[in-house]
């Protein structure tokens, strides 16, 4: 099953729109903020959307079979260990940026306050800089900062062809430790909301699974947490099952009349997304070239189509992506979900 992704980014847009909106309408009135108490138990809303999905989809996958005996494998992570593994005692309360005031001057003292780029130090400017992008998801993390000059950390060296660039690329950094708080959080929510489940962990279910000679997959993994203790067949095929966003429900538009010759003040918000065009639907499944795909969006006169392998469908010996309507042929309809069959290679 795969989740969607966007949440916090689009949450973060809102966010920037709306600030940047109320610090034009309301200049002159008080801030207020911080006023309001968060529920107990309360949890980010992009890792409660996916939490809250995780639940639906094993409750109805539950209520298919008779009497199901529940195997669910979570784990179990320590951050700090995974950083540092000789960590133990006092060691958790000091971590790699202590004794500095912040992690911005422990990254000048390691960088020596030298440019890492032209490497010099004398009669320069330093700042701090992030080796993969805050765009592209880069942490504030130590690991993921750099000391550069003002003279080298400019708009051309951001861009392809520049030194901080060629950095991102080369993936001059360490390891991402996003997924393994989520999972700590996961797990204590699925001892809460399935109590008579059976638990497994991941240093059980490696054993097993080379026992049984499988490979390293989610759905072998499945096969192994089930208890199954002998193979008769090899499964061919695998069922994805994807989260599509089929509706966009923002009320703010940054650009209103980007690519569109009236003015704002003409524009009509309710025709800003087409979710529907001649009897097909976004996240339709159809049927185009002989192949299998889902409408990802529409054009006046046509529709983008996606494959199973989240590539745009193209008209054969053409470049474009729009496909035109008499050429799609309608499978079925769908909702905020897409089920796709997988062929194991």
């Amino acid at each position: 099953m795969e989740l969607r992704q966007d949440v916090k980014s689009n949450l973060d847009t809102r966010r920037s729109y709306r600030r940047d909106r109320r610090n034009r309408k309301t200049r002159y009135r008080k801030a207020r903020f911080l006023n309001r108490k968060k529920k107990e138990s309360w949890l980010p809303p992009s890792i409660e959307n996916r939490i809250n999905h995780t639940f639906k989809w094993i409750n109805k996958l539950v209520a298919l079979l008779p009497n199901p005996k529940l195997h669910i494998e979570v784990g179990k992570f320590d951050v700090a260990k995974m950083i540092n593994p000789d960590v133990q005692g006092v060691d958790y309360q000091h971590g790699q940026t202590y004794g500095f005031y912040n992690v911005r001057y422990f990254v000048f003292a390691r960088d020596n306050y030298t440019c890492q780029c032209c490497k010099k130090s004398k009669n320069k400017i330093l700042q701090t800089h992030h080796i993969i992008y805050r765009s592209n998801g880069g942490s504030n993390r130590a690991d993921n900062l750099i000391t550069v000059c003002t003279d080298c950390h400019t708009y051309e060296n951001h861009q392809k062809g520049g030194i901080l660039y060629q950095w991102q690329e080369n993936r001059k950094k360490t390891k991402q430790y996003k997924e393994p708080p989520f999972m700590n959080v996961l797990r204590k929510r699925i001892f809460t909301q399935y109590p008579n489940a059976i638990i497994t962990y991941g240093s059980e279910t490696t054993p097993k699974r080379k026992e049984l000679g499988l490979e390293k997959t989610h759905y072998n993994d499945a096969i192994v947490i089930s208890g199954i203790t002998k193979i008769k067949e090899n499964p061919n095929e695998w069922l994805l099952i994807k989260q599509f966003r089929k509706k966009k429900r923002s009320l703010h538009e940054a650009t209103a009349r980007k690519g569109r010759k009236e003015p704002n003040r003409l524009q009509k918000r309710n025709a800003k997304n087409t979710p529907y065009y001649k009897g097909f639907y976004l996240n339709d499944k159809v049927r185009v070239f002989n192949q299998v795909g889902h409408i990802t969006g529409f054009t006046s006169s046509g529709a983008y189509i996606k494959n199973s392998e989240n590539e745009y469908i193209t008209l054969p010996n053409k470049s474009y992506k729009q496909i035109g309507i008499s050429n799609i042929r309608l499978l079925h309809h769908n909702n905020n979900w897409q089920y796709i069959h997988k062929h194991i290679a």
